[in-house]
């Protein structure tokens, strides 16, 4: 995960990239352009409307090419649906790290936020995200795990649970090219996690290339299983010297919101995934 540094606040932060500010832009934007479809989930009567995230870091973040201090995903997502005028009803956090999830429970409670948490490991955690999402809103998760072999299926196997959720995930690119000669000679799962039944459906003679595209094919087909639909619009964030680090998609289950995320991961028209 990193070291911790101090916060601009007093509480504990972390040093990132300059992606990381693309990225909480990108789950804004998205939170931003889908606030008229929340707006009817809120109010007296109505159903609700969660924000998850199970990967909750610390809240507060320093880009380390620059020194600006910026929200982590958790926060930024509350301020920014606060701004828009429709926000969450509640706000369900979760790290593995306590130290991390106390330092955004604390910046989530100076703005105002509806939080209830959970530490633990997220394959654990979302079933507690499970029993505190309104079972009758319109809910949202962000999944921005710190590696790949975090995000065990089994989150989207018990998150699809929840009767309305869209889900915005972070596919690391990085992880799935660096690892891949591990997990082919059985040395390493992390695929395994990620998507279960890989090694019996899949050409691994082949091309790496086409083998990562085969291993993503494969987790879609899980997901549409299991209820969702992945975008064919993705987002792909790049390091600071143009390497791919790792797309962005977003898992839903009806049309609107694959056409929110349209809007709101490519204004430049990005392509596919490969």
């Amino acid at each position: 995960m990193g070291d911790l540094i101090e916060g601009d606040d007093g509480l504990p932060a972390e040093d990132v990239g300059p992606w990381a500010k693309e990225k909480h832009d990108l789950l804004c934007r998205y939170i931003d352009i889908s606030k008229s479809a929340r707006a009817k989930y809120l109010g007296p009567g109505k159903g609700g409307a969660a924000y998850i995230d199970l990967f909750c870091g610390t809240g507060r973040c320093r880009v380390r090419t620059t020194g600006e201090w910026i929200d982590g995903g958790a926060v930024a997502a509350w301020k920014k649906s606060v701004e828009g005028g429709k926000p969450f009803t509640r706000v369900i956090i979760a790290d593995a790290d306590p130290v991390r999830l106390d330092a955004t429970v604390q910046r989530l409670q100076r703005a105002g936020a509806p939080v209830v948490s959970a530490c633990g490991p997220a394959v654990e955690t979302a079933f507690f995200a499970l029993q505190r999402t309104p079972p009758h809103g319109l809910n949202f998760a962000f999944l921005d795990p710190y590696n790949l072999e975090a995000l065990d299926f089994k989150i989207f196997e018990t998150l699809s649970r929840v009767k309305r959720l869209d889900v915005l995930v972070h596919l690391s690119k990085m992880d799935l090219q660096r690892n891949l000669d591990n997990n082919l000679s059985a040395a390493m799962f992390a695929l395994d996690a990620f998507a279960p039944g890989w090694r019996s459906v899949i050409n691994v003679e082949q091309a790496q290339g086409g083998i990562r595209t085969e291993v993503i094919e494969h987790w879609r087909d899980l997901v549409q299983k299991v209820g969702m639909d992945a975008s064919r619009d993705v987002r792909l964030l790049k390091g600071t010297r143009g390497q791919h680090l790792y797309w962005l998609l977003l898992l839903a289950s009806h049309d609107l919101a694959l056409k929110f995320w349209k809007t709101a991961a490519n204004p430049e028209k990005q392509g596919n995934l490969f």
